[in-house]
């Protein structure tokens, strides 16, 4: 067990949440937004108890988790692509709650309910793929004696990540009452796209075998188109 890792990661999903209910209630001008109180919910006992089980069974997997952010790339378009990333998942809470407050859109609640669900499986894929991948780290690096990971999720698509990334925000917006918002997630398959190539030519050049793997495994990002 790391004590210290927990607390690290256990503080940034207390801080992430936090940014997050900013994002959501001072631009839709209240706190009476039942979606955004579900969603936070969601995330924050879902990040919780990652942190929990990471830190008493795979300590090394919470700290890659914790290293994420443009600053932690190394690659320049990286961190251009994490930035815009982090722009338009934050362009998703924004218009989600102006939406909110100016009733732009009008989201049946049992539409809301279901993309909630939407969410949490998404988020519970993210979940996986790095039970699945340890080394999946939040930021593009190899480390020494790194594998190749060719089953699970693995064996469908190359990025599961990033497709559990996708899913969840695809949910998002409805599950927070807009259908505008939905244009943060449209926004941000070009930007994926962008760094799955870029990252692919940085594995195929360091990882061994994964050439081989891209020859195995066909789709990228979703099954069946890319």
């Amino acid at each position: 067990m790391n004590v210290k890792a927990i607390g690290q990661g256990v503080a940034y999903g207390v801080t992430a949440a936090a940014v997050y209910g900013l994002l959501l209630f001072w631009p839709a001008g209240t706190f009476d937004y039942w979606q955004a109180w579900v969603f936070l919910a969601i995330y924050g006992v879902i990040s919780i108890a990652c942190c929990l089980y990471w830190g008493l069974t795979n300590p090394a997997v919470l700290q890659r988790r914790l290293r994420g952010g443009p600053r932690a790339e190394t690659r320049l378009t990286q961190k251009l692509a994490s930035t815009a990333l982090i722009t338009a998942f934050a362009a998703v809470f924004v218009l989600s709650a102006l939406d909110h407050r100016f009733g732009w859109s009008a989201v049946p609640t049992a539409v809301s309910v279901i993309c909630e669900v939407v969410v949490v499986a998404g988020l519970s894929l993210g979940v996986l793929a790095v039970v699945q991948n340890g080394y999946a780290a939040a930021n593009i690096t190899v480390e020494d004696e790194q594998p190749v990971i060719s089953t699970g999720m693995y064996g469908l698509l190359r990025h599961p990540m990033y497709f559990s990334l996708l899913v969840t925000m695809v949910g998002l917006a409805p599950a927070l009452g807009s259908y505008w918002a939905l244009a943060g997630a449209l926004i941000s398959v070009p930007i994926l796209v962008v760094r799955i190539l870029d990252e692919e030519r940085l594995l195929t050049r360091q990882l061994a075998g994964y050439r081989d793997y891209t020859r195995q495994i066909r789709y990228r990002l979703v099954p069946g188109i890319w």
